[in-house]
């Protein structure tokens, strides 16, 4: 419950203060105020858990202590992460300004995606370890545009999101598989410029 009013879901401004007034933790305010789209330089690489991926081809949304990035297997369009710049394998080692950074981030990019995707509702979720299903070691919420009956099953989403195997579930008759360089670099330059 303190999480939902921190991060401004059903108020904003005034869920934050009451948060900081009742936990005294006015050190979060900073990280309010640095949720616009950052004019980061987008060439170079980043880490992802292990993998060092290029900036130019997977970030579509940069904050202060968050990147937002396209997905190599994404279960439906727009499905995307969001991940501290910060290489973190669980939630629980995030400091509580990359906590506030990264769900505003990811806030803040649901709403562009859900009209951008002309989706009616989001999907907001975190594997937080290897047991949750959690395949890179490195904290990320996924943020997942939805609409009625995209799945059979409202919560085969989470089915789907623990699922490594292409064969099991099939998207677009296409199956799940790993996209193109090419593909991802497409969509993170279409989703940047929902920040332009």
């Amino acid at each position: 419950m303190i999480l939902r009013h921190f991060v401004g879901v059903g108020g904003g401004k005034t869920n934050f203060k009451w948060f900081a007034s009742v936990c005294r933790l006015r050190r979060f305010q900073p990280c309010m105020s640095a949720m616009e789209y950052s004019t980061e330089s987008l060439s170079g690489m980043f880490h992802f858990g292990p993998y060092l991926l290029k900036k130019s081809v997977e970030v579509f949304y940069v904050s202060k202590l968050s990147y937002g990035i396209v997905n190599l297997k994404p279960i439906v369009p727009g499905h995307v992460l969001v991940i501290p710049k910060r290489v973190v394998k669980r939630f629980q080692e995030l400091s509580p300004e990359e906590v506030g950074d990264l769900w505003q981030s990811a806030q803040h990019i649901g709403v562009k995606l859900e009209q951008y995707y002309q989706a009616q509702a989001m999907t907001f979720c975190i594997q937080d370890g290897e047991a949750a299903g959690q395949t890179v070691p490195h904290v990320h919420v996924h943020v997942i545009p939805r609409r009625p009956g995209d799945f059979k099953r409202n919560d085969q989403v989470y089915e789907m999101l623990e699922s490594n195997s292409v064969q099991k579930w099939e998207i677009d008759n296409e199956g799940r598989r790993n996209r193109t360089e090419e593909e991802m670099e497409e969509e993170a330059k279409r989703l940047r410029t929902l920040w332009m």
